[in-house]
């Protein structure tokens, strides 16, 4: 197996499977016993963020008898020695529903809690901040639908055993008279069972502690059944978040009342039953404001499973469609698997709680009492409906199923003695192509699907030139998870050390656990012998030739996934790796940027030079995600020293790689990229429907709609560039002389002379990305007036004031303003920008946090040692 190229330390072990998540904006999350740990995989070894799971406070649920402590049902909550609280479950939402449109992280306790947690963006506290219980809202629901009834056959059950104690077994027999002898002596006593676990105690103790009477305690006296009836439907396990639900609005169509975009949180219960929870998406993004609450609304409740609900996996089919489905599989500690499907725009509009809101597909794995420990589910990008299931099971097995739900095909890939113990965690790669599992017995296996077989496949040996960022001993005892980076490049994998062998007087007090970070590039994911290189392997000493065309074939895949619209554009494992083979074999990073680069060219041309050339002319014809990719590999590969827009100084490593003639076209790619986004963004903010259409939907939608700012900037940015040669802005500078300066005067935000933070002196419009002030003061020294160099907004061009404001980790640009989703979403510049407004939606013009030069999710600029996400 590959050695890690950097490991973190935790100060905890984890206790349960699926203990590691790998958030879409690049944060790990590990449940390391009583904390959750969250840290930045760039640096692993710096800033983190925590969870501390404070002990919960008991639900009262009910009175019970004395007597029926000892009851059958009882006893596993009676005799239980988890006293501490302690992490089962965590999962990561879909980027967008936090604040600041980041991630939300629910926890489930082995107490049965479920919280919700945002990162403390606003607090300067590396603790996370609690937002939603959602254990407290499901009690207050079931308490007042009165929890369930007890049924007739308890009753039965129950009277049975009292009258006939001989055709019970003995076991059963000495405790019904144990019962009868203590309700003789203690008839007119019971016992208050608030907590949702009993701590372990004696029985001697048990029995002699202080009790309330019926009479004065306010909750009735309920039996046992019901008791652990009510305890098991409060008892969380499994907590999991769909993908996100979109439901596009076209104008004249209905109002929705709630957000268009929502998560649906999926929890399993003891109980068997699933609850499900709506988040939606916040009105409005800040980076300093938190007052808005995030919303947790219940909106289903289904009996899954007969026995504990112990792994969830969501999917969906089809996410472009108007009605996407959503797609759920669920593992039962009875053995039990099945899959289940809902359509996502009732699930969405949902304003009451629906009994059984999935239906169930199939049930693809019966009950065998062997518990289920993990699942994963994916969908398959050559078919929208084709999803592909592993599952983990406790005897180490695992299984693969292929499921079409559009045919109600399901076809088994087989079952698989993979592991000695329990399996721990499970993650799809490379869309269904490649599948990691990991088990308690400390093993970590690669396996390809081959039609409908799986096939164990070596994990690579090979890594790229990267040093370990911390030394940690290779003395593990078990895995307890793993998950794939954005990107697919790098596996992190849970595991715990083996006490025994460590130091005793510094390992063992320091070292409890660790996250590994594998790369994963070059794996293997088919088994045919016949490849040829379009290179010269000689030019690459070091790596086999097979791995090297791997690592080529899985960043190109990386690439292009990264193009789609639903995926958050995070490159790091991408950035990372090309900056790792640069060290050692730069030409080979080369060659992948040129074969990534020529699919986008019209003629197929030969040679990185013509390549470049016909990229840079043609940028108005490239999606705006794909200019946004070109200008983060750009900046932090190529010219990998260069920071904002300040690309022209002198880089070793760049010219190593490419030739002068090559790196001047590198730079002018970058210029032709910017100038065509800035193109763009003003395009936008022209158009003479914008205004109409945002400030008209506002009060119906109840929405956050983009008000463009900045207008006047604008107008002199395009008089600046008007005889830069590009067809595009004198298209626009035409159109701004049509446009009566009453009207832009009277827009908001419109300031033609603006003034300086620092002093009331005038600045100047000479720049989109930084100003300086005329200044109102004469130095002393030299007789010259003091300038305040200034900062101009990303979007808006106006100079930003001295607040925090949304700051890009890619180009390090600020923005106190931000861009509409349609501009995120356009796939080359249109002609006529008027008619390409007229054509959109009103929620295409919701404002969305992320950088209009990077495409990456915009956040506030945190000191060094607060924990913040690095998309690149």
């Amino acid at each position: 197996m590959s050695l890690n190229f950097q490991a973190a330390s935790l100060v905890d072990s984890p206790s349960y499977p699926n203990a590691i998540a790998w958030s879409n904006e690049n944060l790990v999350a590990v449940a390391s016993g009583h904390l959750v740990t969250i840290l930045n995989p760039a640096t692993p070894i710096g800033s983190r963020g925590l969870i501390t799971i404070p002990a919960s406070k008991p639900f009262p649920i009910g009175v019970i008898d004395r007597k029926d402590l000892l009851s059958g049902c009882l006893l596993p909550t009676s005799l239980t020695r988890n006293v501490d609280p302690c992490v089962r479950s965590i999962s990561w939402s879909p980027v967008g529903l936090a604040p600041n449109s980041g991630c939300l992280l629910a926890v489930c306790t082995t107490q049965g809690c479920v919280k919700i947690y945002r990162m403390p963006f606003c607090e300067f506290s590396a603790e996370c901040i609690e937002v939603v219980d959602i254990s407290e809202i499901l009690y207050a629901y079931l308490a007042n639908e009165g929890f369930e009834k007890p049924t007739s056959e308890e009753h039965q059950n129950q009277a049975a055993e009292e009258q006939y104690p001989d055709d019970v077994p003995i076991s059963v027999w000495a405790k019904s008279k144990r019962r009868r002898q203590n309700a003789s002596t203690e008839t007119n006593h019971s016992y208050d069972c608030r907590k949702s676990i009993i701590p372990y105690v004696p029985l001697s103790k048990l029995r002699s502690r202080a009790v309330k009477t019926v009479q004065d305690n306010e909750r009735p006296l309920i039996s046992a059944e019901l008791y652990a009836s009510r305890n098991s439907m409060l008892s969380s396990l499994v907590v999991a978040w769909s993908p996100i639900v979109h439901v596009s609005a076209k104008l004249g169509g209905p109002v929705i009342k709630s957000s268009t975009d929502c998560s649906i949180l999926a929890v399993g219960t003891k109980s068997g039953k699933i609850t499900f929870w709506r988040v939606d998406r916040p009105r409005s993004y800040s980076i300093t404001n938190t007052m808005e609450s995030i919303g947790a609304s219940l909106i289903g409740i289904m009996q899954a499973h007969s026995s504990w609900v112990t792994s969830i996996s969501w999917s969906m089919s089809d996410p472009d469609a108007s009605k996407p489905e959503l797609i759920l599989a669920s593992g039962s500690a009875d053995g039990s698997v099945k899959i289940w499907q809902a359509c996502g725009v009732d699930l969405q509009e949902s304003s009451e709680v629906c009994q059984d809101p999935f239906c169930l597909i199939k049930e693809i794995s019966t009950i065998d009492h062997v518990p289920v420990s993990a699942l994963a589910l994916t969908m398959t990008k050559k078919d929208p409906y084709m999803f592909l299931l592993a599952i983990g099971k406790g005897s180490g097995s695992i299984e693969a199923w292929s499921c079409d739900v559009s045919t109600r095909n399901f076809d088994k890939a087989g079952t698989y003695e993979a592991h000695d113990l329990v399996v721990t965690g499970l993650a799809w790669g490379f869309n269904g192509n490649c599948l990691y599992s990991c088990s308690q017995d400390n093993s970590l296996r690669s396996w390809t699907l081959h039609g409908n077989f799986l096939c164990e496949a070596s994990i690579p040996s090979n890594t790229p030139n990267v040093k370990s960022s911390t030394d940690v001993p290779h003395l593990f005892h078990s895995c307890y998870g793993v998950a794939f980076s954005p990107g697919n490049l790098v596996l992190a994998v849970a595991r715990t050390f083996d006490t025994a062998l460590l130091n005793p007087m510094y390992e063992q007090r320091a070292l409890k656990a660790c996250v590994e970070f594998l790369w994963v590039g070059g794996q293997q994911l088919d088994d045919s012998s016949d490849f040829h290189a379009d290179f010269e392997i000689q030019a690459f000493p070091g790596f086999p030739e097979r791995e090297l065309i791997n690592w080529e074939s899985n960043i190109l895949w990386s690439l292009n996934h990264l193009e789609y619209l639903e995926e958050p554009l995070v490159v790091w494992d991408v950035v990372v790796a090309l900056l790792a083979f640069k060290q050692s074999v730069p030409k080979y990073v080369r060659h992948i940027l040129m074969k990534w680069l020529q699919t986008y060219c019209r003629e197929s041309p030969r040679g990185s030079i013509s390549i470049l050339t016909e990229v840079s002319e043609s940028v108005s014809m490239l999606s705006l995600r794909l200019l946004n990719l070109i200008n983060i590999i750009s900046r932090h590969v190529i010219l990998e020293e260069r920071k904002a827009y300040n690309f022209n100084a002198k880089c070793s490593d760049a010219e190593e790689m490419v030739s002068a003639e090559e790196l001047n076209l590198w730079k002018e790619l970058i210029e032709n990229c910017e100038t065509e986004l800035r193109i763009r963004l003003v395009g936008c903010s022209f158009s003479p429907a914008r205004s109409t259409l945002s400030r008209s939907s506002t009060k119906d939608r109840g929405q956050v709609f983009w008000n463009p700012s900045g207008i006047a900037q604008m107008e002199q940015w395009v008089a600046l560039n008007n005889g830069c040669g590009n067809d595009n802005v004198k298209v626009l500078g035409n159109a701004i002389k049509k446009f009566k300066k009453s009207r832009c005067q009277s827009m908001d935000g419109y300031v033609l002379k603006e003034q300086c933070s620092f002093c009331t002196a005038l600045v100047p419009f000479e720049s989109a990305e930084d100003a300086l002030c005329q200044g109102d003061e004469e130095s002393s020294e030299t007789g010259e007036r003091l300038r305040h160099k200034l900062l101009r907004c990303a979007v808006s061009m106006r100079v930003c004031p001295a607040t925090p404001m949304w700051y890009c980790m890619s180009c390090q640009r600020r923005a106190l303003n931000l861009a509409p989703k349609a501009f995120f979403s356009m796939h080359k510049c249109p002609l006529d920008f008027k008619s390409f407004s007229d054509s959109l939606s009103p929620e295409d013009w919701t404002v969305k946090p992320f950088c209009p030069f990077c495409g990456i999710l915009l956040q506030r600029l945190l000191p060094e040692f607060l924990l913040s996400a690095s998309p690149v």
